[in-house]
């Protein structure tokens, strides 16, 4: 092989060896892809709070006003205010005594965690069903009986017929005004006499006529004790029931009355002096607030009333001279205030008998034994109050 030969086959050789090489280190430095970094799993979303389930036990039928109508307004209150943190729900027409029993214990089996009985003759069987479920919150109205989960709310309605008593005597023609009432128990009573004593304060002339009819709703016996009432005398009516049947049979005779604890004065316009109101959409937002926060406690008892903005006289009828209306805005004001008392001493009960002395204001539990009329309140309150 000659010089020249072996040369070329060295250079060639020699190219090879270098291209080889720069290859390897090509490959060398080559990184590969990372891998792709694992996905963490989506979090689920967190799960709602489970609403509160609240319910309530009605003695009549919701209706467009009455007592049942107003306490149906404070459920829709809570609605509007906690709406998706609650779920309400409410049971009409239970009668009390045993049927209330079954139907609250229903409720409790149900998942209620906080149930609201809108009746004094609910108390007892509420109170034993408490027994049995500790876990669940009770609240009943207009009664006085209360345990580790049981409350009791009231109103003082007795102001707001003082107010309508105002009115009543300076509306009356033949100084008789009437009350229909339901049962004689201290919360009737004291309705009875704040009317009966408001119409004393602008005409001590004024008489009260009552009629009993043993019943919270019952519109034939309502409209049937209104009628005896106007054929005995009476020219404005008041009634504790639930229904608007005094106001229409007032109007059927053109005598006045007024709505009770809703406003009713498109139910006969030309006999609505006013309507008593009461709100009780204040105190079952209260109530719920208290079990969602963790802050409801038991054995407590709370009775609002003017002060609170849970009574009001709404609607005055435009019949109503300037200064009858003028008295009875006073003495709404002076309710609002805490200035004035119906139950203010002296006061005598219809036998004569002192029940407050001079300058006494009776305190609640005065009120809560309340079983005799005032001064002014013909007949004698019916044995089993």
């Amino acid at each position: 092989m000659t010089d020249h030969a072996r040369r070329r086959l060295l250079q060639w050789a020699g190219l090879t060896t270098v291209a080889a090489a720069a290859a390897l280190a090509g490959c060398a430095k080559k990184e590969e892809p990372p891998a792709p970094a694992a996905q963490a799993p989506a979090a689920a979303p967190a799960p709602a709070p489970e609403a509160l389930k609240v319910a309530w036990v009605y003695v009549g039928p919701i209706g467009d006003a009455g007592w049942t109508y107003a306490h149906d307004q404070g459920r829709k209150a809570v609605e509007a205010e906690f709406g998706d943190k609650v779920k309400t729900s409410y049971v009409e027409k239970v009668p009390e005594g045993a049927d209330a029993e079954r139907v609250i214990r229903d409720l409790a089996a149900q998942g209620n965690k906080i149930i609201f009985a809108t009746s004094f003759g609910f108390m007892e069987p509420m109170v034993k069903v408490a027994a049995e479920f500790p876990d669940v919150k009770f609240e009943h109205a207009t009664g006085y009986k209360t345990s580790a989960n049981m409350n009791v709310y009231d109103i003082k309605l007795y102001q707001d017929a003082y107010v309508s008593g105002v009115l009543a005597g300076g509306m009356t023609k033949t100084n008789t005004i009437g009350f229909v009432g339901t049962f004689p128990i201290p919360e009737v009573l004291r309705n009875i006499n704040a009317f009966s004593l408001g119409a004393q304060s602008v005409n001590p002339k004024v008489k009260t006529k009552v009629v009993w009819i043993n019943t919270w709703f019952d519109p034939p016996k309502e409209s049937d004790a209104a009628q005896s009432l106007v054929n005995g005398g009476a020219d404005v009516l008041l009634q504790n029931t639930d229904s608007s049947a005094v106001l229409q049979t007032a109007e059927k005779n053109g005598k006045y009355a007024f709505g009770w604890d809703s406003d009713m004065s498109a139910v006969a316009p030309k006999a609505h002096l006013a309507s008593n109101v009461v709100h009780w959409g204040p105190y079952y937002i209260k109530a719920v607030k208290d079990v969602l926060d963790g802050t409801w406690k038991g054995n407590q008892r709370t009775i609002w009333g003017a002060k609170e903005g849970t009574t009001e006289v709404v609607k005055m009828n435009e019949a109503i001279p300037e200064a009858v209306r003028k008295k009875a805005e006073e003495a709404e004001a002076g309710l609002k205030a805490g200035t004035l008392s119906p139950f203010t001493g002296p006061l005598s009960d219809n036998t004569g008998k002192e029940r407050l002395a001079s300058g006494q204001v009776a305190e609640q539990d005065w009120l809560d034994k309340v079983d005799f009329y005032v001064k002014g309140v013909e007949g004698k309150v019916p044995a089993g109050n």
